[in-house]
């Protein structure tokens, strides 16, 4: 088992969250993890991004060479783009929908839906509503996580345990929305 992940977004919508998730699921199932990642800016709204690797045999870098990677998860649409060059032939784009407008010449979303429908595997959700009218607006994150499950090979059962392991500090209200809006994603992504 081989996978090279790609996380992206703003800072502030819980990328790195998401990557500890996955890194947490990975270490149940026994595999080798290594992860780089660029959170500088996310105090300031700015792009925050992370290399997730994982294994079944030990991984010399960090880092993901262009083309490579099998899956990008983003939570802003544009930023999926950004690594458009990293995504490998076969791999997949699981990305937000909603754009988090936040430069003055954010491209038009309609030309932005057009780059995405050129490409051949793409899960575009609207995570914030779905977020929204099944009131786990904080769990926004994690409905994109379960959208990319089945891409990621990670079993669901193990992405649960690790929500339980990384949250149970917040209680049992917070580990319940999460775990609610992890299945709200493997189901939309069907």
């Amino acid at each position: 088992m081989k996978s090279d992940i790609i996380l992206c977004g703003v800072g502030g919508q819980g990328i790195l969250s998401i990557a500890t998730i996955i890194g947490e699921a990975a270490m149940n199932e026994g595999l080798y993890i290594k992860q780089a990642e660029v959170h500088g800016m996310s105090q300031r709204g700015g792009d925050v991004q992370s290399n997730l690797r994982i294994s079944s045999q030990p991984i010399s870098s960090d880092l993901i060479p262009l083309g490579q990677a099998d899956v990008i998860i983003s939570m802003e649409p544009m930023e999926a783009l950004r690594y458009l060059p990293f995504l490998s032939k076969n791999g997949w784009i699981i990305t937000s929908s909603v754009p988090f407008v936040n430069i003055a010449n954010y491209p038009d979303i309609e030309k932005l839906k057009a780059d995405f429908a050129k490409l051949s595997n793409v899960i575009f959700l609207d995570i914030d509503q779905l977020a929204k009218s099944n009131q786990i607006p904080r769990s926004a994150n994690m409905i994109l996580l379960g959208a990319a499950q089945k891409a990621l090979g990670l079993d669901l059962d193990k992405l649960i345990t690790a929500i339980h392991t990384v949250f149970k500090h917040k209680g049992k209200t917070v580990v319940d929305a999460n775990i609610c809006a992890l299945k709200i994603g493997v189901d939309h992504a069907k």
